[in-house]
């Protein structure tokens, strides 16, 4: 137990030291994995469920060769797509905004940096650095959960490119 309140103590430390904007982009970052585990979790799920009912809607058609069998197939592979892309675009977004935090972190610590110029003159060293601490943590969370998600996304995006297309192998018209 005390080696988790030690552990705990750490964390509040670390946190305090990278100022509000760390908290902003611990936020980020959870907000993100969370919509990355859950097309983790759809992908090993829920996708097999939508493609088989496409299939089987598909397969129960008598015929596939008409124009208006053709729009069909198309909705089913678009619904399902749809399905497959869901939360992708939010991903992207929290990828690109993790390292714009990490840029308003390092504003907030140089900003603290030269209010310590301002007051002391130079003259206290450790505030100084406790500024440069505030300016540097955020930086590299903001990459650190920037690097981590395009990683994520760009496996989740593969996965979902190759499953779109094994849908549409799937519904065949050769009949």
């Amino acid at each position: 137990m005390h080696a988790l309140n030690d552990a705990w103590a750490a964390v509040v430390a670390f946190m305090a030291s990278g100022g509000p904007v760390l908290l902003l982009i611990a936020g980020l970052t959870f907000f993100m994995w969370t919509l990355i585990f859950e097309r983790f979790f759809y992908f090993k799920g829920g996708l097999k469920r939508d493609v088989q009912g496409a299939v089987d809607t598909w397969e129960a058609r008598p015929e596939r060769k008409s124009w208006g069998a053709h729009q069909i197939r198309y909705a089913l592979i678009s619904r399902v797509s749809e399905k497959i892309q869901s939360n992708m675009d939010m991903i992207q977004t929290c990828v690109a905004l993790a390292p714009l935090f990490g840029l308003l972190g390092t504003v907030w610590g140089m900003i603290n940096v030269f209010e310590v110029l301002a007051i002391t003159g130079g003259g206290d060293a450790k505030q100084m650095a406790s500024g440069v601490s505030m300016a540097t943590i955020p930086t590299m969370a903001g990459m650190v959960t920037a690097l981590s998600g395009v990683f994520a996304n760009t496996y989740i995006t593969r996965t979902a490119e190759r499953e779109t297309q094994l849908l549409e192998d799937h519904l065949t018209m050769d009949h």
